[in-house]
């Protein structure tokens, strides 16, 4: 190539390159943010931060749907035990028909230098823990839920990600559902009416929900790194239970709350654009499954939700979950004077709203709401454990995957991890104290009997 047309060749490139800035400056991109943007033809490279169960049975089937199309590709996993690093390269290269790098740690990982984004489905407490790691080392995240189960971690993880620009969704998968979408538009359309209660449940009937044993028998410590494990829990001598049966054992979980309460009380903060309940009350127990674990296995949480500033205004929420008798299909229900919006049926309709001949009775106009289905489902919520590439979780890992070539913000962006989990560590508190627990907006801390509520 003459040094010409070498240098016509680059003044091209330079102009392309000024002119998409340009129209991507008019689309609201900042220019930190282009220079982000991966091209179409470059692969994205991907790591698995944890090869958990949570991985292997829907967060990959996800992947899978849409990795081909949107040129993106699995080369690594991190996994603190050998058994389960192993069983991810061989399970990975299967998939993806290629050598899968294994790495014995996160920071190994990192140091690969060629990451571009991470899945984080690795135990409750060190979500939000790994975000951070994904973010400082300049990689794009699908973080788990729940995102943090303790203020001090959920405040360092939306700071870090906040003043970065990279692409974090929270794996609250309703959002990315077109008819918890409608939902919202219903509601915040003004259509429903003041929302005045809501009823939320999630009830199984599954005696080995989030145990091991045969995996317990098999975990060796010396076989992983318990210290690195705990991250910034109080150190504790070691348990294979507390590594592998962590969602029974605070504070390595809150359990109900963290597992499954997160899902349900993220659509009411969305629906209602309030970003935490103004107090919350708890009882329950270990009724059933006296198997040493610590965390319930049935439990009712009592929301308060409104305005901070307006106490005559706002609504109930309830939260009840057992796991000794149910079928498996978590239920949210909204009530307006109105009627109802079932997200179980995907309906609005006016049952139990305030008929005319009662509201004429009382010189009143009476607003019921029409009969009608919020949109064709987007997958129905799975509640088993091995939920596969359910239609809610593939097309909230899609999202994530199209936000990372676009650097739009995902459905479920980081603020959205930050409110549930002040929700879950007040519902934690509450139950942990037996007290009421509120918010201090000022200082971002969960409050029981006027002190910050500490684990």
């Amino acid at each position: 190539m003459s040094a010409m047309s070498a240098n016509r060749r680059e003044f091209i490139k330079k102009s392309v390159k000024a002119s998409a800035a340009v129209y991507a400056a008019s689309l609201g991109f900042s220019a930190k943010s282009y220079a982000g943007i991966i091209g179409a033809n470059d692969r994205v490279r991907v790591g698995a931060i944890g090869f958990s169960d949570r991985f292997r049975q829907a967060l990959f089937p996800s992947f899978s749907n849409h990795y081909k199309e949107l040129n993106f590709d699995i080369v690594a996993v991190s996994d603190l035990w050998n058994k389960r690093r192993n069983e991810g390269m061989d399970f990975l290269k299967e998939k993806m028909g290629h050598d899968i790098i294994g790495c014995r740690n996160n920071e190994e990982l990192y140091n690969l230098k060629n990451i571009d984004a991470v899945f984080v489905a690795t135990s409750d407490f060190q979500h939000a823990l790994h975000a951070i790691e994904a973010v400082k080392a300049g990689c794009d995240a699908y973080v788990e839920k729940p995102f943090a189960e303790t203020m001090e971690d959920n405040r360092a993880a939306l700071k870090t990600i906040k003043a970065s620009d990279r692409i974090v969704q929270i794996g609250s998968q309703r959002r990315s559902g077109v008819n918890y979408q409608s939902a919202d538009q219903f509601i915040k359309d003004g259509k429903f009416g003041p929302i005045t209660m809501v009823e939320l449940t999630w009830n199984v009937n599954q005696p080995g929900r989030w145990r091991r044993p045969a995996l317990v028998a098999q975990l060796n410590e010396a076989d992983t790194d318990w210290k690195r494990f705990l991250m910034n829990r109080p150190f504790e001598k070691w348990d294979p239970r507390k590594y592998l049966e962590y969602r029974l054992f605070w504070p390595y979980s809150s359990g109900l709350p963290g597992q499954w309460m997160s899902h349900q009380i993220d659509t009411v903060h969305w629906f209602s654009g309030l970003k935490h309940p103004r107090s919350v009350v708890a009882n329950g127990g270990v009724y059933m499954w006296k198997d040493g674990r610590k965390s319930w296995d049935t439990m009712t949480a009592v929301f308060d939700y409104g305005p901070q500033n307006d106490p005559s205004t706002g609504f109930q929420v309830t939260f009840g979950s057992r796991m000794h008798n149910g079928d498996e299909t978590p239920s949210e229900i909204y009530y307006s004077n109105g009627g109802e919006l079932n997200l179980i049926t995907n309906k609005v309709s006016p049952k139990g709203g305030l008929t005319q001949k009662m509201a004429e009775a009382m010189g009143m106009q009476a607003n019921l709401l029409p009969e009608f289905d919020l949109a064709k489902p987007s997958g129905k919520v799975v509640a088993s454990a091995n939920t596969g590439g359910d239609v809610l979780t593939s097309s909230h890992v899609r999202n994530w995957m199209e936000c990372i070539r676009s650097r739009k913000q995902p459905n479920a962006p980081v603020e959205a991890g930050y409110y549930h989990s002040i929700a879950n560590i007040m519902t934690t508190a509450a139950a942990h104290t037996g007290s009421k627990a509120t918010f201090d907006e000022k200082t971002q801390e969960v409050m029981v009997g006027g002190k910050v509520f500490r684990y």
